[in-house]
């Protein structure tokens, strides 16, 4: 029979196999994976309603305004109507160019001392803006425009892309008389296409040569009478003289014949032969010039 002292040591024994046996607990083998305990957070105690709630942050314009430290600064209504008077909406066929030059020539008219021109021009450009031209400008990033400049080279890239400028060198260099076309609306119409492009590129020379290989005969002529030989022998400010000479003329005396005709109550009818001679328009008319010179009308 066992003794209690021989149970009692036989169970330490036992008690020492096991701990040898067992892994270690406190020191997890190299091989094997950790676990890293969850951080623990602080419970939302917004309700659904708050939590469905639009964001209040992040509705920054993206016209940064520099701070204005003048004292007494207000911008008058009367200068706002006239910025809102022509607003630029952003139509295909408006002209970006001519809604900054505008602008410019709107916001110049007002001085305010200590405060920037270009603040000012910044702080108003918005209001001259409206439809697709508006929503534009809204979705501009935040705080993306810190300049006049900024302002100016996003809006124009924006409504007067490259393939615009494209198109309209392309339309002045193919430029080309009407048929029914005077030569003073033919020198209006190829003006208004350079002034719908003012970074063309196009010199001087370019434009004039452009011009006068445009015309008819007729006006070619006419030119080349003008200037005494061949027109294209002149230098470039005489051509530009001699054209702007002849459509001025040409311009003032058609005025004058339709104002006569149209008021005289003691004219009997016009002929029909003068009558298709003012209705084509077409150099039927002879007159003399402002140097004494016959010319075509």
């Amino acid at each position: 029979m066992r003794t209690r002292s021989q149970a009692r040591k036989r169970r330490q024994q036992q008690v020492r196999q096991t701990s040898v046996e067992s892994p270690n607990l406190e020191k997890p083998n190299n091989n094997q994976e950790t676990f890293n305990h969850p951080i623990v957070t602080m419970a939302d105690n917004r309700t659904m309603a708050q939590l469905l709630e639009a964001p209040t942050e992040g509705y920054e314009d993206a016209i940064v305004v520099p701070e204005i430290t003048a004292n007494n600064f207000e911008i008058k209504h009367g200068l706002l109507n006239l910025v809102q008077n022509k607003q630029f909406f952003g139509h295909d066929k408006e002209d970006p160019h001519a809604h900054i030059r505008y602008f410019n020539k709107i916001t110049s008219t007002m001085k305010f001392p200590n405060v920037p021109s270009t603040s000012v021009k910044l702080m108003l450009f918005p209001f001259s803006l409206e439809g697709a031209a508006r929503i534009w400008l809204e979705k501009e990033p935040p705080r993306s425009i810190l300049t006049w400049d900024d302002l100016v080279s996003k809006f124009i890239n924006k409504f007067f892309p490259p393939s615009k400028t494209t198109n309209l060198r392309n339309e002045i260099t193919r430029f080309q008389q009407k048929f029914d076309e005077t030569f003073y609306e033919a020198w209006d119409r190829f003006n208004d296409l350079l002034r719908g492009c003012p970074h063309h590129g196009f010199s001087e020379l370019h434009q004039l040569d452009t011009f006068y290989n445009a015309l008819n005969s007729n006006d070619q002529d006419s030119l080349n009478s003008a200037a005494g030989g061949n027109f294209l022998d002149k230098m470039p400010r005489e051509c530009l003289k001699i054209i702007e000479s002849k459509s001025k003329v040409r311009q003032s005396r058609s005025k004058a014949i339709v104002s006569k005709v149209s008021t005289s109550s003691s004219t009997p009818a016009v002929s029909s032969d003068v009558a298709e001679q003012l209705t084509v328009g077409e150099y039927s008319i002879c007159g003399m010039d402002d140097d004494g010179e016959k010319t075509l009308w």
